[in-house]
């Protein structure tokens, strides 16, 4: 981790209060792409995220991740994260005041007094001390990640530069409404398979830990032999009611190694090839990924955001490890003199229609538009990969539950036939 020097340099405080500012600054751990487009970590000494922002800025870096340093103390486990709808609407209703021409910050005033979230009022307070203090309005976003995420930031930053902001907001508003869309559709189609599997579960955990128990009392007070399949399901329901406490703890190391994993840089990689590699889950995975690269990279260049800048937040937007090198690679390449086409090619991870209306947009000037059609076209080929999805795995469970259900059945009623077949020639 690189090393480099502190903001020292006093900023005026408002209203006449006189601050120490040595006891004001905070430490700040930051990533961000030097002027060669390296990625560069370190820290940073400010009084707040924006004011770190800015100071990165000016030595030449653009920021990807600007984060206070936290204490053990303070470890959060989850990250709380501002739903997007309510990024949406704030988007959308800045996006009106800045129409309007009223001013940026009376514009935050009176949306905070708007604003039903309670974290997200908190946020949008310390973005109107920021821009007290001389932060510019990217600068004050870019140091909530909890609510802005990196090419929210890179946008604003373009948007700033070139005076169209409000319709910018616009057009992030656009997007974020169809990421919500998006997601709420994939959620409404897991919700069904999801309920089908949980009281699959239920059931068999019933049929283990009062049913049987009550069965295996009656067979052995009528002192008979039982059938194979009979004996090998009370074995297995008396396991399971006796060792609660040992699969119980199973489940839980488990999970406290899958969340572990997931953290760790290589861990999360791994996991992540995994994931693509996996039937059904891989393939719905790569098209959703696909889906939001175009997206964003679309909605960043339509934004006046150069490439290089684009296809560096857009890597670091990918929510899969596997893609986020390739896209960063890629990014190399381009950056020495390769063009974007071929590298996408090169890298086996897109498909063919992908590869074709990245070539076509880049030889006709037209790469913001080809990215958003492809982009619409991915959404519709999620949608209907995920209705196969659960299609398929509907069945599935139902099938699944009716082999576990027709197993106790055979099990019991040849038990009784057993029992019936022995007390007649007794």
């Amino acid at each position: 981790m690189s090393k480099d020097k502190t903001l020292t340099k006093d900023k005026p405080v408002s209203k006449g209060k006189s601050v120490n500012k040595e006891k004001s600054l905070i430490k700040f751990s930051y990533k961000a792409l030097d002027d060669v487009g390296k990625k560069v970590s370190g820290t940073e000494m400010a009084p707040s995220a924006g004011a770190a922002h800015v100071a990165l800025l000016a030595r030449g870096l653009q920021p990807t991740e600007v984060e206070a340093k936290r204490s053990l103390l303070k470890f959060e486990i989850t990250k709380k994260k501002v739903p997007r709808q309510d990024v949406m609407n704030f988007t959308r209703q800045l996006a009106v005041f800045m129409r309007a021409g009223i001013p940026i910050m009376e514009a935050l005033e009176v949306i905070v007094e708007e604003t039903q979230s309670k974290m997200l009022k908190a946020i949008l307070n310390e973005m109107v001390d920021s821009l007290r203090a001389g932060d510019t309005f990217a600068a004050s976003a870019s140091a909530h990640p909890e609510a802005f995420p990196s090419f929210y930031v890179g946008i604003l930053e373009s948007a700033e530069l070139t005076g169209n902001l409000d319709s910018v907001l616009n057009q992030l508003a656009d997007y974020i409404d169809r990421d919500v869309k998006a997601r709420g559709k994939v959620t409404a189609a897991l919700i069904y398979p999801s309920v089908v599997a949980a009281m699959s579960v239920v059931t068999v955990l019933v049929l283990a830990v009062f049913v049987m128990p009550r069965f295996e009392v009656f067979f052995a007070s009528l002192h008979a032999k039982l059938p194979l399949v009979t004996r090998l399901l009370l074995s297995t329901t008396a396991f399971m009611g006796k060792w609660w406490y040992a699969e119980i703890a199973f489940v839980i190391i488990v999970a406290g190694g899958f969340i572990a994993t997931n953290r760790a840089p290589g861990g999360r990689a791994r996991l992540d090839a995994i994931k693509l590699k996996l039937p059904v889950i891989g393939d719905l995975t790569e098209t959703a990924i696909i889906e939001r690269t175009c997206r964003v990279l679309a909605s960043m260049l339509r934004a006046g955001v150069d490439l290089p800048r684009s296809m560096a937040v857009t890597a670091e937007s990918a929510n899969n490890a596997v893609y986020r090198v390739a896209l960063e690679k890629i990014r190399e390449a381009m950056m020495q003199g390769e063009g974007l086409a071929e590298p996408i090619a090169q890298s086996g991870l897109f498909p063919a229609a992908a590869r074709q209306m990245f070539r076509v947009g880049e030889e006709t000037g037209t790469l913001d538009q080809q990215l958003e059609v492809a982009a619409a076209y991915y959404g519709r080929e999620l949608e209907t990969k995920l209705e196969r999805a659960t299609a398929l795995f509907e069945p599935a469970i139902i099938i699944l539950m009716g082999v576990v259900v027709g197993f106790v059945a055979v099990a019991l009623i040849s038990a009784m036939y057993g029992i019936y077949n022995q007390v007649k020639v007794g």
